[in-house]
């Protein structure tokens, strides 16, 4: 171990330690800072190719007009094309909760005008506290 330390600081190299269980232990000389450069390019490589998944949500009210609904609907769209998948939730208000299908009815409506480009993950509107919701993505 010593002999090997001292080429080591003659080569101005690091010994760096590789298997310490081993009998004898397995060291190598190497530069250790450019090891550990090397390591961060190589993790930064593999993070520049993946793909981030976004999701967003867009919300209803249970009684939204026609023409906001298809308003959201361009907005769905939209985060369609660009690959991400959308949360499509309609919240009630007061009273409202005690009609559960006219929010059911609304998401049926949303996903009918967008099922040409996307397709539903969740098989049926879920109730979460006062909001339903469908979670959609792109064919």
């Amino acid at each position: 171990m010593g002999e090997a330390f001292r080429t080591a600081l003659d080569q101005e190299l690091d010994l760096v330690e590789i298997a310490p269980n081993s009998s004898p232990p397995v060291c190598r000389i190497m530069d250790y800072g450019k090891f550990r450069y090397l390591q961060k390019k190589k993790v930064q490589e593999s993070k520049k190719h993946q793909t981030q998944v976004m999701v967003k949500e867009v919300k209803l009210g249970a009684r939204t007009s026609e023409h906001d609904v298809d308003f959201k609907i361009n907005h769905i769209r939209r985060f369609i094309d660009k690959k991400h998948r959308v949360k499509v939730s309609v919240f009630f208000r007061g009273r409202e909760i005690t009609h559960p299908e006219i929010g059911k009815e609304l998401l049926n409506r949303v996903y009918e005008k967008i099922e040409d480009v996307a397709s539903l993950e969740t098989p049926q509107p879920r109730m979460e506290g006062r909001n339903m919701s469908i979670l959609v993505v792109p064919r």
